[in-house]
Formats: structure tokens, sequence, C-alpha cells
């Protein structure tokens, strides 16, 4: 960026890393740096330092008063009405003004979202969902996160939170639904995400010490092996059936699918389109929605968070 220009950052944080980046206004990335999170104790002092330390090292450790402005894009509850961050996943902030504190740290404009609804404000933008004014966004990661929107803006719900799609129950507690890390039992995500991915393979596949995270597996998958392949038909057909719901409740006119996940492309997506078309109510009298593959990769949430400033 030429001298004097005023940054423009979206940073997001995931469980274990923090991704930071310079964007202009057409939210092209100019500078990428990535960090580690700290293994130890991870209180919202150190968290913050961390994050002030990625800030002041995109931007070259200029003064951070002279920054456009520092989207944040994080995995949780954000109540944007309130202006709190009400439940952070991986993250110690709970009911916290983490936007207020981090803005008064900074001297500069400071936004925070929910990760998933970032990356659909890129895929809007700058991917997948180009022109359009309805879609629905699926991310599949260790978990699932979602956005839905509406008119051409993302649909928050009453209290900043909707699109949490990947803790809607689908396999009843008492027929076994498996434990979810949220608390409750049968959320999608449980079988429809990166660890759904490995439990599977874990399962059926015991012995197969080389399938035990998403990369190894759809790096199998690609090469053609065929409890790998297995793995991803199973997964695909809880995505298509998780779909089929979001398709009968909102009507989108496209479904995106990102995350981690998403990039085994078509051995993903292949099952979910023939279980979406056998799923959906009243599959032959509509038109079921285009699902592809979101375009803008691992810095969609922070390209999306540095989009919203």
């Amino acid at each position: 960026m030429h001298a004097g220009a005023r940054a423009r950052v979206g940073v997001d944080v995931g469980g274990t890393k923090v991704l930071a980046v310079v964007v202009d206004e057409g939210g092209v990335v100019r500078r990428r740096l990535q960090t580690a999170l700290p293994a130890g104790e991870r209180t919202p002092a150190v968290l913050e330092e961390t994050l002030t330390r990625a800030v002041r090292d995109v931007v070259d450790r200029v003064a951070l008063s002279s920054l456009e402005g520092v989207g944040l894009s994080l995995a949780g509850l954000v109540d944007t009405q309130a202006d709190r961050v009400r439940y952070c996943t991986h993250l110690p902030w709970r009911d916290d003004p983490v936007r207020a504190r981090l803005a008064a740290r900074w001297g500069t404009r400071v936004v925070v979202e929910n990760d998933a609804t970032c990356a659909a404000v890129a895929e809007h933008r700058l991917g997948a969902a180009q022109g359009l004014d309805s879609f629905v966004l699926v991310t599949l990661g260790t978990g699932i996160g979602g956005a839905l929107v509406v008119d051409g803006e993302v649909w928050r719900g009453a209290g900043g939170m909707a699109g949490e799609f990947g803790h809607a129950p689908v396999v009843p507690a008492h027929l076994g639904g498996v434990a979810c890390t949220c608390g409750l039992r049968g959320c999608w995500e449980m079988y429809c995400s990166g660890h759904a991915l490995r439990r599977w393979c874990a399962e059926h596949a015991p012995e197969r010490a080389d399938l035990r995270d998403g990369p190894e597996i759809t790096a199998a998958a690609v090469a053609g092996d065929v409890v790998a392949l297995r793995a991803f038909e199973e997964v695909g057909t809880w995505l298509g059936r998780g779909l089929a719901a979001l398709v009968a409740g909102y009507d989108p006119a496209l479904l995106v699918v990102g995350g981690g996940v998403s990039a085994a492309g078509d051995l993903l997506l292949d099952p979910a389109r023939t279980e979406l078309e056998r799923a959906t109510y009243a599959a032959r009298h509509r038109r079921l929605p285009p699902l592809v593959q979101a375009e803008c990769g691992p810095e969609a949430g922070a390209v999306g968070a540095a989009l919203l400033l």
C-alpha cells in the first residue's frame, strides 16, 4: 500500500490461530499474516494482546490510530444490538463488550461479527453469490456455521445470532443422538463436519491411522481411497439432508458451501445434491437452488470482516 494510505484490516480468530489481512476497497488482499494463538491460559487480556500484535504486524507496525478500522471475525454468538460477544466457542469471551474495549485500546473503528456472517459478506461481494439477493451459506470446518442473506443483506435475527445451523437437532437424544461439544445431542454438525469425517473413519476403519484429520481424509478421497470416499459420501448425504430443511424453510436462490471440508469439492457436494433432491419437500414441483462451492477460500472470514468497515 502506498505511503499515507489508511489500512482496512480483517482478522479471523479461530480456535488455534489468528489470520490478519489488509485489504483495499475492492476487497483484494494486499498483506497477510497468520499467527498461532497462545497454547496456555487464554484469558481475554492474553487473547487481546495477541490480536494487537497481529494487527500491528500486518500493517508493518504503523500507528494503530492510522487504521481505517479493524473487522474481527470469530466463531460464536455476537449480539450486535447489545454490542457484546455473548458466547465464543473456543475463546474466553462471555457476555463481553469486546468491540468497545478493542476500539478504545486501538484508537480506531472496530467491527465484531460472527465468522460465517463475515464469510457470507465476502461471498456476496466477491465470490459465488455475486449479484444475488437471496442465498444460504453453510461453512463446514470442525463444526458448522452459517448465514442467510435476504434482499442483499445478512439476516441476523432478533438478537443478531441467526445462522447457527450446526446446532439444529437432527437426531433426538433418545434415539442415540451423538453428544455435541455444545452440551446438546444430535446436532447437525456432529454428522456433517470435519469432526464427523474423523469420527466416521475412526469407527469404520480403526486400523487406518492415516485417516485421522480432515486434510488427510480429503487427500485420500481425491486419490480414490475407498474408506475416505465412503466417509465423504456419508457426510455429504447428511449435508444434503440438512440443506433440504433450509430450502424448505427459506427457499434461497443459491446454496453455498464453504469451510475447510468444502475443499473436497464434488466428492462432498455430489452426494449432497443427490440427498437434497431426495429429501426436499415437493422437490419435483419446485426449482431446487444450485449447490456450489464457496470461492473466497480460507481468507473469507477475514476479508468479509474488513468489508464490513
